[in-house]
């Protein structure tokens, strides 16, 4: 049997202090020289919502194998009482600010190098106070798809879109009332298969 394909060595990972991130870390950092990035934690300063904040840490960290995004805020409200300012905050931070990485990412990834984004069960199963999730979730998965048939050198772009972790419970149970919620380390296996895989333009859904 052939051997394997060498998995990517050095991997960026934004939003590693997070609950998600912890576990995605857990994942990855076994087989991958793994920076980690955060607003205010982590190796390197990355503030997804300043993209002078994202090119500074790209260019800090040097040449890369994968960008790795398991942050983002979003406003939970009812949908006539978010406001501009509620809508504001997913747009410019988990939206915008993923798009803008990915942008940034493509220019100092190495040749064949990957781009893992997150998104969220809301862009396919609703809740009550969860519009502006719901709207920048399903964005997320439109720019993925349309970013991987135009990335240039072999680049590869995906998205993960877990459902309600399990160790979010005790703060979120009474908004996700009949979900089936998933431990986070289920959910960082869908990005060791977007780092490690060879698809692009893809949504692993862990639901």
């Amino acid at each position: 049997m052939d051997k394997p394909l060498p998995a990517p060595s050095r991997v960026l990972l934004v939003g590693a202090s997070g609950t998600l991130g912890r576990a995605v870390a857990g994942e990855l950092s076994a087989r991958h020289d793994l920076l980690s990035a955060g607003r205010n934690s982590g190796e390197l300063r990355l503030d997804l919502t300043d993209s002078d904040s994202i090119r500074a840490a790209l260019a800090q960290a040097g040449p890369l194998d994968a960008v790795v995004c398991a942050a983002g805020n979003v406003h939970f409200a009812p949908l006539l009482q978010i406001g501009a300012a509620g809508w504001q905050v997913g747009l410019d931070d988990k939206l915008m600010g993923q798009v803008n990485l990915s942008l940034l990412a493509a220019e100092y990834l190495r040749e064949g190098g990957s781009i893992t984004l997150t998104g969220g069960v809301l862009a396919d199963q609703p809740i009550r106070q969860g519009a502006s999730a719901s709207l920048v979730n399903g964005a997320l998965e439109a720019f993925v798809r349309a970013a991987a048939i135009e990335l240039p050198r072999g680049l590869r772009i995906n998205l993960v879109s877990p459902t309600v972790l399990l160790e979010a419970m005790p703060a979120y149970a009474p908004y996700f009332r009949g979900f089936e919620p998933v431990p986070a380390a289920r959910a960082a296996l869908a990005y060791a298969r977007s780092v490690e895989g060879a698809e692009t333009g893809k949504v692993y859904r862990v639901h």
